[in-house]
C-alpha cells in the first residue's frame, strides 16, 4: 500500500504550486478526499501523507523526523523536468497543525522540503479533550452528514482519538512559534477543542499570519459543512502566497 494518495490538476495546465495534506488525529488519508480533488481542479498537485507520530520526550527529534517525511514527499511529487512545482504550502490539522507549527519555526530540517506557506487547521487548546460515544465524538468533528458518514464507514479511522491528550511541549512550540513563514491560521466558531483567544494572539504576535474564523464550523474545519467556503480561502492563500503575498482581490467598499 502506497504512503501517499495523489491527486492531479486537470490535463493540459501548467502546475500552480504544490500542497501536501497531513491529517490530525484518528484520520486517515481517504479523510482528505473531497478537499485534495477540490485542489486539485485548481491546477495544484496535491499529496496527502499520513499523520506525525510525536513523542514528548523528543520534540524535536519527531518534528526532525516528521519533517523528513515531509521533505521525502515533497520530492517525491516533482513531475517532468521542472522539478517540484513551487510554492510548496503544507495544509494540516488538529496535532498535526500543531506538529507544522513547531516544525517551521525550527532553524534545523531539510531546506528542500521546508514549505514556502502553511495552512493550519483546528489546532487544539491546552487540556482540550475529547471524552464519550463515537456519535459524541462525531458532534465534536463536524455536522456535514457526508463527512460523518465518511469518518463512519472508514474501517481505518481511530475511533476515541480525540481522548488522547495533546502534549503540553507541542501546543507550547505551535503557540509560541516565532516563524516568519506565511500562515493561514483556520477554526471553527463552533469548535469545542479551540482556544480562539489563544489562536489569535498567536496570530498576532506572528509577521506574515491571517486567522480565519469559519462560521458555524466544528473541529474538522476542513471537512464540515462550510467546506466549500474553507476550500475557496486555502485557494485565495495559495494565489496570494504564488503573487509575493499581493493579494490578489481587494474589496474598495460593500454593502455588508
Amino acid at each position: 500500500m502506497t504512503e501517499y494518495t495523489d491527486y492531479f490538476g486537470p490535463e493540459g495546465l501548467r502546475t500552480r504550486g504544490t500542497v501536501l495534506v497531513v491529517p490530525g488525529r484518528g484520520e486517515t488519508r481517504a479523510t482528505y478526499a473531497r478537499l485534495g480533488r477540490r485542489l486539485a481542479a485548481d491546477a495544484y498537485r496535491v499529496r496527502v501523507v499520513g499523520a506525525p507520530g510525536v513523542d514528548a520526550d523528543d520534540l524535536t527529534g519527531s518534528l526532525l523526523r516528521f519533517g523528513g517525511r515531509l521533505g521525502a514527499a515533497a520530492e517525491d511529487s516533482a513531475t517532468g523536468e521542472d522539478g517540484l512545482a513551487r510554492p510548496l504550502v503544507v495544509v494540516a490539522a488538529d496535532t498535526a497543525a500543531a506538529a507544522v507549527a513547531g516544525l517551521v519555526a525550527l532553524d534545523e530540517g531539510p531546506s528542500g522540503g521546508r514549505p514556502d506557506a502553511v495552512v493550519l487547521a483546528g489546532i487544539p487548546g491546552h487540556g482540550a479533550t475529547h471524552a464519550g460515544s463515537w456519535e459524541d465524538e462525531l458532534d465534536v468533528r463536524t455536522s456535514c452528514p457526508a463527512h460523518r458518514g465518511t469518518l463512519t464507514e472508514d474501517s481505518g479511522i481511530l475511533r476515541g482519538a480525540l481522548d488522547e491528550p495533546v502534549p503540553d511541549a507541542l501546543l507550547a512550540a505551535a503557540y509560541g512559534s516565532g516563524t516568519g513563514v506565511p500562515a493561514l491560521l483556520l477554526v471553527g466558531d463552533a469548535d469545542p477543542l479551540a482556544d480562539r483567544d489563544a489562536l489569535a494572539r498567536a496570530a498576532a504576535s506572528l509577521p506574515r499570519a491571517r486567522l480565519s474564523v469559519v462560521r458555524g464550523a466544528h473541529h474538522d474545519v476542513l471537512n464540515d459543512l462550510q467546506h466549500r467556503s474553507v476550500a475557496a480561502e486555502i485557494v485565495t492563500f495559495l494565489e496570494t502566497v504564488r503573487n509575493e503575498l499581493v493579494p490578489v482581490v481587494t474589496v474598495d467598499s460593500s454593502a455588508w
